[in-house]
């Protein structure tokens, strides 16, 4: 039997597990083409797994399954979220995973108890807006021209890198979280747009929300959206990377990902196009 995996757990925190060692199923929760929902014991984890059929196909529906069924484990336990796809083939290589893996899952626990993902969505506009030359220079022009528009671009390369960081800094220092992503990117409309992950202690969510809605009023030349609390998406996959999980991962559809958060997040704001 196949088994579609959602996240790793606590076991100690689904009392369901206290008496048994087999999949138990989570009273009311169904995943994935409306399965039920099975908490899979492994010594001191809770794997959380719904049976699986191969031969169906992961959409976008498939994604928001995905993600509700682990946040409604974040309501009880740290959660290790697996990445959206991730099937085992049988029993045997699920409890290989797990075993082979368990120190570092143990330790991710350890590291993300008690804390929680926010994430900022941060609109800016483009400092090198109107500097973009109109005239196409083909990479075959040999001479001065070439060379100046390679510079140019260069530059405003820098400029905005800059300004993306200055952005970065002033949200990092505002809002003081343990961890964080950043990735940035050019809009066609002529904007920057910055994804900024927070990793902060779950207690402090309301205090991080009402931070939010001062630096959104002070910060008037840029548009905030803020979101969460999430289970830790980013920093787990961050602390999982490299990770040996002998599972079968079908690739997606462009539309069936995660829609609640990036599944994955370039460092930094190196990237800008």
């Amino acid at each position: 039997m196949a088994w579609y995996a959602y996240c790793i757990g606590e076991k100690q925190a689904f009392p369901e597990l206290a008496r048994h060692r087999k999949p138990v199923p989570l009273e009311s929760v169904h995943g994935v083409s409306g399965n039920q929902v099975f908490l899979y014991p492994a010594s001191d984890l809770a794997v959380i797994v719904s049976e699986h059929n191969p031969a169906d196909a992961l959409n976008q529906k498939s994604g928001v399954d995905h993600a509700r069924v682990i946040a409604d484990c974040f309501k009880h336990s740290t959660v290790l979220p697996f990445r959206f796809g991730t099937v085992f083939n049988d029993d045997e290589s699920l409890r290989k995973s797990i075993r082979s893996n368990q120190r570092q899952f143990l330790g991710n626990i350890d590291k993300l108890r008690g804390k929680t993902e926010m994430h900022l969505k941060i609109l800016v506009d483009d400092c090198c807006c109107g500097k973009d030359s109109d005239r196409h220079v083909s990479t075959e022009t040999v001479g001065r021209e070439y060379l100046t528009n390679l510079r140019e671009t260069a530059t405003r390369q820098r400029e905005r890198q800059t300004r993306a960081r200055a952005v970065s800094f002033q949200m990092h220092r505002l809002f003081m979280p343990l961890d964080e992503e950043v990735t940035c990117r050019l809009t066609e409309s002529g904007k920057m747009v910055l994804d900024i992950a927070h990793l902060i202690e779950r207690k402090y969510v309301e205090r991080y929300q009402n931070k939010f809605a001062t630096t959104s009023a002070m910060m008037r030349d840029c548009q905030m959206q803020v979101s969460g609390p999430w289970p830790p998406y980013h920093f787990v996959h961050r602390l999982t990377r490299g990770a040996h999980i002998p599972a079968h991962t079908p690739t997606p559809t462009p539309e069936a990902v995660v829609p609640t958060t990036p599944a994955t997040v370039a460092q930094g704001v190196a990237a800008l196009v």
